[in-house]
């Protein structure tokens, strides 16, 4: 007889999830952590990152407002920034591994590897169960140049206790826009260095393209077109050059050129669980090529566009726990899903994008609108903001956005339950939100 009903490899928090999910349908259930309880995104990853993005808001909306109705602008104090932060990281190891024990989950410290069907050692103990779920995440790529003992990744950006006076971003994702914004708001040089000429590939060029042109006012230098072939280490900074002309000296170095699924050393070869590149492969019932072994979260190569997010994770675990405590077998739907890079401005995208859009004029209209000179916008100064709208021509209602702003998270928010209820304009128009605000703004986005 096995030892449990399920056990959950991973206690980020879709792993979390699935193992409360399962404990609540009166499962027995177990979770293995090998280092930090409670995942990357509370301990390094979205959390800590918005804690210091704090600072980046504060003196965004601070400037927006220079000579029309403030002076003088604040600055980033780092060490007390990262006080703040580590205020709160701190806490989360210790936090989550007392919520699962007062729970009456057990909980298992060390490497998980597979042995074969029904074995999982960790550590030097040996546990079964008569499922398991994958919930391993990802980490940091380092991209396989000479001198990438010199890199440093996200994990290290997140906990350090001085900024660099020049700091270079190699590969321009998500990441890299993000801690670059981070960075140049604290006084850094900043340098962004990509392989080819389209950054954030997932949204919008022509948005793209403006938030690069803001970036690049505020101090920020981009250079594209350029691969990086070798790191040097120069004395107390690093020399990074191409196969060509280019050569760049900096004090730090950090490899943002993506993310890869911590799938090498669970043993799946000895369980016969497929794998690609971007991970576990999964069916739509998240279930492996292993009848009794399922994967949430980014450790999955996904079967759909969903992107590899926290609230994804947690969607999944949940789903999880009813679809192995129940009768019901149906495969997971997604809701229409949103996803923002949190840079200067903020931008944000959901469901159908523009360039679709614009492609199938048959079937969607697409609206350019500058909403700068609205009131939302005015009224703190903003300089540029915009979005894009991608209406179904035949229900008039709102399939996709995307938007270029200081509040373009709370905007795509807004627009994600009006796509998923697909409501129209004359649905929308029954509400009465607060106002002024970026939710009273709705309508006029039809």
């Amino acid at each position: 007889m096995a030892d449990y009903d399920v056990i959950v490899v991973g206690a980020g928090p879709g792993g979390i999830a699935a193992a409360y999910g399962l404990l609540a349908k009166g499962a027995k259930v177990a979770i293995v952590e090998e280092n930090l309880w409670g995942g990357t995104c509370p301990n390094r990853g979205c959390d800590p990152k918005k804690i210091l993005y704090s600072s980046v808001e504060a003196i965004e909306n601070s400037q927006f407002l220079q000579n029309r109705g403030l002076t003088g602008e604040p600055k980033v104090d780092w060490p007390a920034l990262m006080a703040h932060k580590r205020e709160y990281t701190s806490k989360i190891p210790t936090g989550t591994k007392q919520g699962l024990d007062s729970a009456k989950i057990d909980t298992f410290y060390g490497h998980a590897e597979f042995l074969d069907d029904n074995q999982l050692q960790v550590g030097d103990q040996v546990v079964t169960a008569t499922d398991y779920i994958i919930a391993t995440g990802q980490r940091p790529a380092i991209l396989p140049i000479e001198g990438k003992e010199y890199f440093q990744t996200s994990t290290d950006f997140l906990d350090l206790d001085e900024l660099p006076k020049s700091v270079t971003f190699i590969g321009a994702g998500y990441v890299a826009f993000e801690l670059a914004t981070i960075t140049n708001a604290a006084g850094s040089d900043v340098h962004i260095i990509h392989h080819n000429d389209w950054p954030l590939k997932e949204f919008d060029q022509s948005l793209v393209q403006e938030l690069v042109t803001q970036m690049k006012a505020k101090g920020i230098k981009f250079d594209f077109n350029i691969d990086i072939q070798s790191i040097q280490k120069n004395g107390n900074q690093y020399i990074v050059e191409d196969d060509k002309d280019f050569s760049l000296q900096t004090d730090a170095v950090f490899s943002t050129a993506g993310r890869i699924p911590n799938i090498d050393s669970l043993g799946l070869e000895n369980v016969g669980v497929g794998t690609l590149k971007k991970g576990i492969q999964v069916n739509h019932r998240l279930r492996t090529d292993n009848a009794h072994i399922y994967a949430l979260g980014d450790v999955v190569a996904r079967v759909g566009n969903e992107p590899k997010l926290t609230p994804v994770a947690s969607f999944e675990g949940r789903y999880l726990a009813n679809l192995l405590t129940s009768e019901s077998n149906r495969p997971i739907e997604y809701p229409t899903i949103p996803s923002v890079v949190y840079a200067t401005p903020k931008i944000a995208r959901i469901g159908v994008s523009p360039t679709i859009g614009k492609g199938d004029p048959d079937d969607y209209i697409v609206k350019d609108l500058d909403l700068t000179n609205w009131f939302s916008y005015f009224r703190v100064g903003e300089k540029i903001a915009k979005t894009r709208v991608v209406l179904d021509k035949q229900t008039h209602t709102i399939v996709g956005a995307q938007a270029l702003s200081s509040t373009a998270d709370e905007l795509i928010n807004y627009l994600t339950t009006v796509i998923n209820k697909q409501e129209t304009l004359e649905e929308v128009k029954k509400e009465i939100f607060a106002y002024p605000t970026i939710a009273s703004d709705l309508p006029y986005l039809f």
